[in-house]
């Protein structure tokens, strides 16, 4: 499996976003199911505004995606790492990420956020960062 992060998820549905080419090439070649998070698409169904949101409730429909769900222990695990990672920053959907990969067992990640270089799986592993 594969995570996958916001911006990528993005620049897939917009045709004018300048990562369009490389994340719809990504998407195609990687051999593995993508997942991702609630607060990742729904921070990328705001940035693709109403134009985009069809192409992605689409996306969702076909299982282009699956979720990892979060429970309230994720949420404070969100917290600390948030704070862990303030000179990076974190933001909220980042950390997600990190907690998904940490219950996952994930390693691998497409994301434009050079932020997962610096991340840490469980405070030791490095994640795969693709592209």
């Amino acid at each position: 499996m594969t995570l996958c992060d916001t911006g990528i998820i993005v620049a897939a549905i917009n045709l004018s976003d300048r990562h369009h080419t490389q994340a719809i090439t990504l998407l195609a070649n990687v051999r593995s199911p993508f997942v991702t998070t609630w607060a990742c698409m729904t921070e990328a169904m705001h940035l693709v505004g109403a134009a985009g949101q069809e192409k992605l409730r689409r996306l969702i429909e076909n299982e282009v995606f699956r979720f990892y769900v979060a429970t309230q222990a994720d949420a404070l695990r969100a917290c600390q790492l948030m704070r862990l990672y303030a000179d990076a920053p974190m933001d909220f959907a980042d950390a997600s990420l990190v907690i998904a990969a940490e219950n996952m067992n994930i390693t691998r990640i497409l994301t434009l956020d050079r932020h997962f270089y610096a991340y840490l799986i469980n405070g030791k592993t490095p994640f795969e960062v693709l592209p």
